[in-house]
């Protein structure tokens, strides 16, 4: 669990470092992220 924590906690970060210049952006973004963590679950 910690370690999907950590991996989790990593791509949120570098999708907040890349920033997002456009409403379409952060919705990639988030999508992206909601991916990583469906992954993680799955394990």
């Amino acid at each position: 669990m910690k370690k999907q924590f950590t991996l989790f906690a990593a791509a949120l970060s570098a999708f907040i470092l890349m920033g997002c210049n456009t409403v379409q952006g952060v919705g990639k973004d988030v999508k992206k992220v909601g991916e990583v963590v469906e992954s993680a679950a799955k394990r």
